[in-house]
């Protein structure tokens, strides 16, 4: 197996290593790939939203895993939460720079969920009958 590194440096820590269980690459990597946040990347897209239009676009997520999955986001950096001083507070969020960068990703397996639909739904109908 290729080990995936952020670079090819000597000097890097270990930290950058996915392969390694206690990496902080493979923290990210799982914060970042789960259904949840993916559909959030890809909602925002190139937009703002405030909370309730963002759980709308999200069907079917809860107001407890949209809220965890906004803070988890924020924190990686990827997400800009904005509070706008009104009663009651107005907060939008924002995709920052790493987080397009990560969209054009997620827009990639968005890509490929819609070219392979057909093949994946029939080897499931086959595989299961």
């Amino acid at each position: 197996m290729v080990t995936k590194r952020l670079s090819d440096s000597p000097n890097e820590p270990d930290e950058a290593d996915v392969t390694r269980a206690d990496s902080l690459a493979r923290e990210i990597f799982s914060d970042v790939a789960n259904k949840w946040a993916l559909l959030i990347i890809e909602s925002l897209g190139e937009r703002t939203l405030r909370f309730s239009e963002l759980r709308n676009e999200v069907e079917g997520i809860s107001h407890k895993m949209l809220t965890q999955n906004l803070r988890m986001l924020e924190r990686n950096g990827l997400v800009d939460r904005k509070v706008h001083p009104t009663v009651p507070p107005r907060v939008e969020y924002t995709l920052t720079e790493p987080g397009q960068g990560l969209r054009a990703t997620v827009d990639g397996m968005c890509d490929w969920t819609h070219r392979y639909f057909g093949h994946i739904e029939a080897s499931r109908r086959s595989f299961d009958g």
